[in-house]
């Protein structure tokens, strides 16, 4: 994030809840409109208006969990009325503001554009003690016996393990992600190992000593309550929703907790998942590559929309990489991953894109 677009992005911020005027946005900087746009949608790949859509749209969601009127929102974020408030509300999360009021269900989050603070991310380690003591206080069935812990990927298995941040429970980790390559109807089959060890250009052995052996607990016990650690991005999601469709394909009865959390704050947002349609929308996401008509939690909503955008090839991270292709991988990569946290890709993933990319220029 240059300097120019930096600037933008704090005097949008510091007038979000105004008419937003391109006009004075351009008068501020000194420069022309197209000239402010053109800068913005290259560096932040995405225009200016979207940008602040999304911002209101996010911000909003703590003045509904303040319990503020639904009319006094809107207005407050230059809506002309609650229904055009409300009709762009649900398009963006799948709920409307009312049901995100009375549910106060997980969405994902759309933070302030900035350049990367390395500062919060040593402070995440920190939170995660304190946090977890916060929801033991809350809710203490997922601290009891009989627990399964499954989090997002070896890296954090290993340090709540390490920690023994949910006390004695068990822990293990999904070291997947669902977000590329094909999958299979019946999750952890036979089938869907070979054919997730073939998208990974990974043998089948080492595939299963990666993915499959870390889960035997899974497999073999019997677990009262199973509590599922998952960011808010899509690569997590779309892991989570693998996961869930196979405790609803293996007849699962006890209780079921999500830990959802941003991955730069770990601020969690705990709510008890009841299954009954994730196996149905598993195999309508990724095999029919089509939007389910059910409805779901806000974060996974977004994060299968976000999915069946990037599954083209003309999506908001390719465009990105095409303007940007000159660039070495190393720097565009971490660009990446500043501009597009939502997406949740590894360096591997956007790696690939990128070498698609620059063959696809040549």
């Amino acid at each position: 994030m240059n300097d120019q677009v930096q600037s933008m992005i704090d005097w949008m911020e510091a007038t979000i809840r105004t008419k937003f005027s391109l006009d004075a946005l351009a008068d501020y900087m000194g420069y022309s409109p197209y000239y402010c746009s053109f800068k913005f949608h290259q560096a932040a790949g995405m225009t200016i208006r979207r940008y602040i859509l999304l911002r209101r749209l996010y911000l909003s969601t703590y003045d509904l969990l303040a319990e503020r009127r639904i009319i006094e929102i809107a207005l407050d974020y230059d809506y002309s009325s609650q229904e055009a408030y409300s009709r762009a509300f649900k398009a963006v999360f799948g709920i409307t503001p009312k049901e995100f009021q009375l549910m106060k269900l997980p969405v994902q989050s759309f933070a302030k554009l900035t350049r990367n603070n390395k500062e919060e991310w040593r402070k995440v380690n920190e939170n995660r003690k304190a946090e977890v003591e916060r929801l033991k206080q809350e809710n203490s069935a997922p601290f009891e016996h009989e627990v399964l812990n499954i989090c997002n990927g070896q890296a954090m298995y290993d340090d709540f393990k390490r920690n023994q941040l949910m006390g004695n429970s068990d822990y293990v980790p999904f070291n997947e992600a669902m977000c590329v390559n094909r999958t299979t109807p019946v999750v952890f089959s036979k089938e869907f190992i070979e054919v997730r060890a073939s998208g990974h250009q990974d043998t089948v052995d080492h595939y299963t000593s990666k993915v499959i052996d870390p889960l035997v607990s899974l497999f073999r016990k019997q677990y009262r309550c199973i509590v599922l650690w998952f960011g808010e991005d899509m690569f997590c999601q779309m892991n989570l929703l693998t996961l869930l469709a196979y405790l609803e394909q293996s007849g699962y009865k006890g209780q079921l907790f999500l830990h959802s959390f941003r991955e730069d704050e770990f601020k969690v947002n705990q709510i008890e998942l009841q299954l009954g349609s994730y196996s149905d929308v598993y195999k309508t996401v990724f095999m029919e590559q089509q939007k389910p008509t059910c409805e779901l939690l806000p974060v996974m909503y977004q994060s299968i929309d976000l999915y069946l955008e990037m599954l083209q090839d003309d999506n908001r991270v390719t465009k990105y990489i095409a303007v940007h292709s000159e660039w070495p991988t190393a720097e565009l990569v971490q660009n990446l991953f500043e501009i597009f946290p939502n997406v949740g890709y590894g360096d591997s993933q956007y790696i690939e894109l990128i070498r698609r990319g620059k063959i696809g220029q040549r």
